[in-house]
């Protein structure tokens, strides 16, 4: 049957259960009465409704608050365990992998060093050593979790690069920074046979699931429109206003900062990643004659990095003594602090682009190197942003950190299955026949004898 607007009754009833279940999900639990305001819908509606997703287990009885004279009222709010998501970051030094139930309460978590071949200035990562980590890893937290397969609503996965899309192959990545020129990830992960095919695989770029992860959850709630950078070894950002939602990743660490310049993993000169990304922030220490540790990871040279250039913040206590009584702080090194502060000038330089370009109320730095550089390097960056840009955007913006921590990829992702099931009114996927025992065990099983 079809209503006037051309949406049938079918498409109105999952419209329905949408609005109740993402209004339970951010400002529950609430009382039937309070979701009627809350969702526009009619008393009889919203009653019809969560008694359908009651006797689904999708909501359930969260104890009662007083109507000022009259009955009790009954709160619910959504059943955690009805659905669990698993959210991967792909990163450039690990992968990350975790379970969450519906209520993003991390069940397990499992994480797997990565490493790359250096071809000239590209690091190149192995698509089989890669897709080995997603696949160990999603069935390592499978069964430390123990969940039944059928309450999995899908895998999100962020990863660097472009992702595309194909009939034949589903999300294909264009890593040019790592090396991978389209990968058929989804394809890669679905021919392994190690979850049923009705659980979907949502690939997507790690900036817009960063993105994704701020807007619902952290600094970015309550913007209508916002930029979330994600600073890492290189940089990315994720675009959300009300015509782009739920974000559109760009490739602002590939817009160029300086013509003729320093060459950047992409291959390009003069890309502002060639400045303001960690890896090439910590070669132009090196470069200037600074001394990053040998043999260090990115993220422990940038600490290095950071304690030199700020001695006093690394040995001064809460209360300003120098600790352990040692005397005086170390003096700071000028190179490192030289190199820290140009940084930030090309950061705020493309910082002022961001605000001139999409003009957001909101810019948010995220990443494991952006939450390194913390909120010290942050003031430098916003004085710069705001000499840059255009005086009236600027002066409406706020630049701060995300507020997630190291997760808020994974979180991210994991939120892109439950923003699906959330579109579909809370039904799962259709249903095949039902396997014999969960193939991700046997696959865990089989690599492990090797």
């Amino acid at each position: 049957m079809k209503v006037r607007s051309g949406r049938t009754v079918r498409d109105l009833r999952r419209e329905n259960r949408t609005a109740v279940l993402q209004r339970l999900y951010f400002d529950g639990p609430l009382s039937r009465f309070s979701l009627g305001p809350a969702t526009g819908l009619s008393s009889g509606s919203v009653s019809n409704v969560v008694a359908e997703l009651v006797s689904e287990g999708l909501v359930e009885e969260a104890g009662s608050v007083d109507s000022g004279g009259g009955r009790p009222r009954i709160l619910v709010r959504i059943s955690p365990r009805c659905g669990y998501m698993i959210g991967v970051d792909v990163g450039e030094t690990r992968v990350r992998i975790e379970l969450f139930d519906l209520a993003l309460t991390e069940l397990a978590r499992v994480e797997k060093p990565l490493t790359g071949d250096r071809v000239g200035r590209n690091t190149r990562y192995d698509v089989g050593v890669v897709v080995g980590h997603l696949l160990d890893g999603i069935a390592e937290v499978l069964e430390r979790a123990d969940i039944p397969t059928d309450r999995l609503l899908g895998v999100g996965i962020g990863v660097p690069g472009i992702v595309a899309r194909t009939p034949e192959d589903g999300a294909v990545v264009h890593g040019q920074t790592i090396g991978w020129d389209a990968v058929p990830l989804e394809r890669l992960l679905r021919e392994s046979g190690l979850l049923p095919e009705t659980v979907p695989y949502y690939i997507d770029n790690g900036a817009k699931t960063l993105g994704q992860a701020e807007m619902w959850f952290g600094a970015g709630r309550g913007a209508q429109s916002a930029v979330v950078v994600l600073f890492g070894s290189g940089v990315g950002a994720c675009v959300v206003s009300d015509s782009m939602r739920p974000g559109r990743a760009v490739e602002w660490g590939h817009l160029t900062v300086r013509v003729r310049g320093r060459r950047c993993r992409c291959g390009a000169q003069g890309c502002l990643e060639a400045y303001a990304g960690a890896e090439a922030l910590l070669q132009r220490w090196a470069e200037a004659g600074g001394r990053p540790p040998e043999g260090a990871d990115e993220e422990t040279a940038l600490t290095a990095m950071l304690a030199a250039a700020y001695p006093g913040e690394s040995e001064t206590g809460a209360d300003g003594a120098g600790s352990g009584g040692r005397g005086a702080a170390r003096e700071a090194d000028a190179t490192a602090l030289a190199v820290l502060e140009e940084t930030a000038e090309y950061l705020g330089a493309g910082f002022s682009d961001l605000i001139n370009l999409f003009q957001p109320e909101r810019i948010l730095v995220g990443g494991w190197a952006g939450l390194q550089l913390g909120a010290r390097f942050l003031e430098s960056v916003r004085t710069y942003a705001t000499s840059y840009a255009l005086s009236y955007p600027a002066s409406h913006v706020r630049i701060d950190l995300g507020t997630l921590g190291p997760d808020a990829v994974t979180v991210g992702a994991a939120i892109l299955p439950l923003a699906d099931f959330f579109a579909r009114g809370g039904r799962a996927q259709e249903t095949g026949p039902e396997e014999p025992a969960p193939a991700w065990r046997a696959t865990l099983q089989q690599r492990a004898a090797h």
